[in-house]
């Protein structure tokens, strides 16, 4: 390789920026102050952003605040809750759920209208067929009844 030399007036060669840098001194030997040919390989603090939260840690904060770590909630917006959530209720507490006005009015009505009785609103989504209904007519409403809950009513 050439090196860039330029030759003065006095006709010594001056030396230029390039001639003067280190470099050229390293030219040639094995390695350029970096030891043995075997060392200074691979990557010694590890690749890229590695360890920004260890032996970085410092300029990551410094010069990336906010780069690693959580803010705020996360949104489960994709997650499916309780899909078999059925809360019940057998036929013997569903008395409780009517009102006495309304089964007092209902008993006084002589057209015969039974009380309609909406068992979700109550919470409750199925209605199990243990006990025994009260004689007096009902209308109920829920999202499922068992068997034998439907025998009975």
């Amino acid at each position: 390789m050439a090196t860039q030399c330029s030759e003065s007036s006095s006709g010594r060669v001056a030396a230029t920026p390039s001639t003067l840098r280190k470099t050229r001194n390293h030219r040639g030997r094995g390695s350029p102050g970096r030891g043995p040919v075997r060392k200074h390989r691979k990557h010694p603090r590890g690749r890229g952003h590695a360890s920004g939260t260890r032996h970085r840690r410092i300029s990551f904060h410094k010069y990336h605040p906010g780069y690693s770590g959580r803010v705020g909630l996360r949104h489960h917006d994709h997650v499916k809750r309780n899909q078999n959530f059925c809360p019940t209720v057998n036929l013997d507490k569903l008395g409780t759920l009517v009102g006495e006005e309304t089964r007092g009015n209902a008993a006084k009505n002589k057209t015969g209208a039974a009380p309609i009785t909406d068992v979700v609103r109550s919470g409750h989504y199925k209605v199990l067929g243990k006990g025994k209904l009260p004689k007096q007519p009902v209308i109920m409403k829920a999202k499922f009844f068992s068997r034998c809950a439907e025998e009975k009513i």
